[in-house]
């Protein structure tokens, strides 16, 4: 643990199974979004960078299991406070720009958006991590 008060291990297995359902339902049905533009230009590089189709960043975020969890934190964004944000850092075999094969680490933050028509997910981070991962249940 990085020792930073506002990451949340606090969770059993089974609550973060139950969010990933959820959160698997919104990428199943395309009730989701990768966060994309100037302040998410990393996710961007990433994605450009691993030549990743929608139907590759869907496989890896059908992918991901309990295991993968890190933490949750609440978002920072004014207004925005309410909402907790799911940390996941699953691997992955992908194809670099000169396709070569490597397991890269994908550091994943989701945002499972409560509406009127049911939930939808937005994916806020989605590129290798910036700092060492703690995994809670690892």
């Amino acid at each position: 643990m990085s020792g930073n008060p506002h990451y949340n291990q606090d969770y059993t297995r089974e609550q973060i199974e139950d969010i990933l359902n959820i959160i698997k339902r919104c990428v199943e049905y395309d009730r989701y979004s990768i966060s994309k533009g100037s302040n998410r230009q990393e996710n961007e590089d990433f994605i450009r960078e691993y030549n990743l189709r929608v139907s590759k960043q869907k496989e890896i975020l059908m992918s991901i299991s309990a295991d993968d969890f890190c933490h949750t934190l609440n978002n920072t964004k004014p207004g925005y406070e309410h909402e907790i944000l799911y940390v996941f850092v699953p691997q992955a075999e992908l194809y670099n720009a000169l396709d070569v094969k490597e397991t890269a680490d994908i550091y994943i933050k989701f945002n499972i958006l409560e509406m009127p028509d049911g939930n939808r997910v937005v994916v806020i981070s989605f590129h290798k991590p910036n700092r060492p991962v703690d995994y809670a249940f690892r």
